[in-house]
């Protein structure tokens, strides 16, 4: 059921999406509220042109979109580790080095440009592939969240393909859309 809930959150996300790009388009106001250009930064955002700013705004249901699995994914290794491992599952042999290495290179990357910690936690200084990766590790601990592990590998081979234009700024083809709604589709039914 919580899937099924998912599945259709995700459905009237994209609905109001393309809803908001209609009245953007179009300049008009179809009176839902929350009218786009409310968002917009006054000072930069007009220095764009007309094209590019329609092809950002089509793009950003993708990366919501892809946001919202990523950081899921995130939550659900971290909380499937802590219950199976306990809280030290990061120091553990459960990781692989390189990742380890990966993950304390980029915060200190950060902490030597005086930028603002994205976070404390180890896992969100992780790449997705590295996400696949440190399940693929663990997978004894994730066997009965997944139904297959062969399928859990080509839907992360695949999504991490379809976020490559999406976290890059380049778009999506239409054939890519629809592989990107599919392997959603993939993904929560990995989890039935």
């Amino acid at each position: 059921m919580e899937d099924k809930i998912k599945v259709f959150a995700f459905s009237n996300k994209i609905a109001e999406r393309e809803l908001d790009r209609l009245e953007y388009d179009m300049k008009i106001d179809l009176g839902r509220g929350g009218n786009f250009a409310d968002d917009i930064d006054e000072d930069y955002y007009p220095q764009f042109s007309h094209d590019v700013r329609v092809k950002a705004r089509e793009m950003s249901i993708h990366y919501e979109l892809f946001y919202c699995l990523e950081v899921s994914i995130r939550g659900l290794i971290k909380e499937k580790l802590v219950s199976e491992l306990g809280d030290d599952w990061w120091g553990g042999e459960n990781i692989p080095e390189h990742i380890k290495k990966n993950v304390k290179d980029n915060m200190q990357r950060e902490i030597d440009s005086a930028f603002t910690p994205r976070s404390d936690d180890e896992l969100d200084y992780t790449t997705f592939g590295e996400l696949g990766e440190i399940v693929r590790k663990n997978w004894k601990h994730f066997a009965d969240l997944f139904n297959s592990e062969k399928a859990f590998n080509r839907v992360m081979n695949s999504l991490n393909l379809l976020r490559g234009p999406i976290a890059h700024c380049s778009p999506l083809a239409e054939d890519e859309i629809v592989r990107l709604k599919l392997t959603l589709k993939d993904w929560f039914r990995l989890m039935e």
